[in-house]
């Protein structure tokens, strides 16, 4: 990056830590530091809860997804819509009438400590490694800028959002969320404009998405049943409804983000926006991933988009291996340009026969483009068996920082950090504050000053923050970073969402009932998932269902 870019970006970074931290200032009791004293307008709740959603992995794996995968990940949102009518039916209400700091508090009102104890340690495993995975993201486009190991760069990330955590709890994070998100929609509609700005000049916008189409990339609508394929219109409908529910419903990052709305109505306004906005924002991330790859027809495309392990692969005993592969890869490019060429004139001349021919050959080009990078895959693996060999993470990176003019650069480099500090922010204070509330609160010191618990809080942040970082160096080996943060969270969501819906609607069911079905269904949905059963999504449903089917049995067995 050039010295403008790093301006920009410092001058960003610096100007929403900032920010955040004297909107914070003076905040010293519980309800300012956990809720910030609940006084926040809808559109604020809002912006916090697709902040909190929207992590770097938003805006560095999906548009990698969109370039190798097309536009299907779209589907993942559907049920959104749906869970966000449930939660201002049911959840929001007994939440806010409960005057409660985390969502598990009130299912020890509802059944026993227990269930609240393991409901809150099934969050805090699952938010724990997900938090660590969101580190990790921004710390890839540290490394491949500076060209300094990976371990740095989550170290130096992972210390720069504790910090400011720790000073101003929620009230810093939803302050900072507002600024951050107005900044990334800007950009987001910049670096759009930018690569339909960077096709040549005889190629439209519609020529790019005709390219794409043929290619297999504008998949957004899958219509089939199968409980094998990952993303179709049900997976999303049905285990995408699950899955969303009991993360708005049931995970405390984001219980917390709408606890902090004023009233019921801002609160419910606020995930009303979320479930408007999430769906066309997402679609248009994944868009700008699908007009990369009709950027990359026209140019040389690299081998592999991870710089840092390529250079390795120079530099081993593979070096000659490798230069045969990226000739025979530049080789592929050139035919493929050439089958692009035809069918943008096809497409200009409105000739349906050339078109179809002509997209029928660039899927064979295609093909064996795919097959070299495949090959150059194997050989990094070989190089070095710890290496990062999935490289759709680096995708948007790379053309971000070899493409885009000077400022800009640094400017969509901040909104990834952005959202990478929005995310993370909330994930280690949910963490610190279920810690607290749900553990140190209710078993170790009970009836503490909330001097006490406001500082036990901030120690409980530094702890989880260390837990994350280290959890950040191991995540290079779990693929496309955004499809493992959902993997992960559907391990847990499932059973936690059977929990919150028989405490909610089975009003019959008790205690120890819920507790038993609850570990038999996540030991049931850990083991769908190792002997790959079915698709991630519908793990979700199957958790809830378990908890809930288990929950009736078990009860009316106790009662005889």
């Amino acid at each position: 990056m050039s010295g403008i870019d790093w301006l920009v970006l410092c001058f960003t970074l610096l100007s929403i830590i900032g920010y955040g931290i004297y909107k914070s200032r003076g905040t010293k009791s519980m309800q300012g530091y956990l809720l910030a004293d609940r006084q926040l307008p809808w559109y604020h709740v809002g912006f916090s809860v697709m902040a909190t959603q929207a992590s770097a992995i938003t805006f560095l794996s999906a548009p990698g997804q969109g370039y190798t995968d097309g536009l299907r990940f779209v589907q993942f949102y559907f049920g959104l819509p749906l869970a966000m009518v449930v939660l201002c039916i049911t959840f929001i209400p007994i939440f806010h009438k409960l005057n409660v700091y985390t969502a598990y508090e009130y299912l020890e009102k509802r059944f026993d400590g227990k269930t609240r104890l393991l409901t809150a340690f099934l969050f805090l495993l699952q938010r724990g490694l997900s938090t660590g995975i969101t580190i990790y993201a921004p710390a890839i486009i540290l490394s491949t800028i500076l060209g300094i190991d990976i371990l740095y760069t989550i170290v130096a990330n992972g210390v720069l959002v504790i910090s400011y955590t720790v000073y101003g709890g929620t009230k810093a994070v939803s302050h900072t969320h507002l600024l951050q998100m107005s900044i990334i929609f800007a950009s987001l509609f910049l670096a759009a404009w930018l690569v339909v700005h960077l096709l040549p000049e005889n190629v439209s916008f519609t020529d790019a998405l005709h390219i794409a189409g043929k290619m297999n990339k504008l998949n957004a609508l899958d219509t089939e049943f199968d409980l094998n394929n990952r993303y179709n219109l049900w997976s999303g409908l049905i285990g995408g409804f699950f899955l969303q529910l009991s993360y708005f419903g049931t995970d405390q990052s984001q219980v917390g983000r709408y606890l902090t709305g004023s009233s019921i109505n801002q609160s419910r306004m606020g995930l009303v926006m979320n479930g408007l906005i999430k769906i066309p924002m997402q679609f248009f991330i994944l868009l700008i991933g699908v007009l990369v790859f009709s950027f990359y027809q026209f140019h040389q495309e690299p081998v592999f988009f991870n710089k840092v392990e390529t250079e390795k692969l120079q530099h081993s005993s593979y070096s000659k291996e490798y230069q045969e592969l990226q000739s025979a890869f530049q080789k592929a490019n050139a035919y493929k340009l050439s089958c692009v060429n035809e069918l943008v004139e096809a497409v200009h001349a409105k000739n349906k026969t050339a078109i179809e021919s002509t997209g029928h050959k660039l899927q064979i080009a295609e093909a064996q483009s795919r097959a070299v990078k495949k090959q150059v895959q194997v050989l990094i693996e070989k190089n070095n068996a710890l290496a990062d060999s999935n490289d759709s993470n680096y995708i948007f990176l790379r053309f971000v920082t070899e493409q885009l003019p000077v400022g800009v650069v640094g400017l969509l480099i901040a909104i990834i950090f952005l959202a990478a500090m929005g995310s993370t922010a909330s994930g280690l204070n949910s963490l610190a504050s279920t810690t607290v509330i749900d553990f140190y609160k209710r078993v170790i010191k009970k009836g503490g000053s909330d001097a006490d618990y406001v500082s036990a809080t901030r120690k409980a942040t530094y702890a989880w923050g260390v837990f994350c970082i280290i959890t950040a160096i191991y995540a290079s080996k779990l693929g496309n970073l955004i499809e493992a943060v959902n993997i992960l969270g559907s391990l847990f969501y499932g059973t936690i969402l059977g929990i919150f819906i028989v405490a909610f609607y089975l009003r019959k069911v008790g205690g120890n009932a819920v507790f038993i079905s609850a570990l038999i269904a996540e030991v049931f949905v850990v083991g769908a998932w190792l002997m790959e059963l079915t698709a991630f999504l519908w793990l979700n449903v199957i958790g809830c269902l378990l908890v809930v089917i288990f929950s009736m049995a078990f009860q009316k067995l106790s009662k005889k």
